[in-house]
């Protein structure tokens, strides 16, 4: 009765045990899941923080880059127009030439 109780005892001792090594393994991952969403926090928060830098400085540029594009679009037209006067100079300046040579000519 006593080896049972001795067996019993020392099966009770290995299961404490047992026991107690799987707390310590669940504390030290928790203990690391904790630092690991600590890391992660920090930087969401400077990704937050870098994200408003940035929208801040395009709010900041969207006037200038509207602007640009206006002025663009004018000078587009502006060589538009330039290119429909060359044109239309082109045609009168070829009429002219084909005028004195036709006086020249005798026609």
């Amino acid at each position: 009765m006593h080896q049972q109780i001795g067996s019993l005892t020392a099966k009770v001792d290995m299961i404490l045990e047992t026991m107690r090594r799987s707390e310590e393994k669940s504390d030290v991952s928790r203990a690391s899941m904790h630092r690991r969403m600590d890391e992660i926090v920090d930087r969401v928060s400077k990704v937050e923080a870098s994200v408003d830098t940035v929208q801040d400085d395009v709010k900041d540029m969207k006037p200038v880059t509207e602007d640009v594009r206006r002025w663009k679009l004018m000078g587009m037209g502006a060589l538009g127009m330039m290119g429909i006067a060359g044109i239309a100079l082109g045609v009168s300046f070829a009429d002219v030439l084909k005028r004195i040579a036709g006086l020249l000519m005798g026609r």
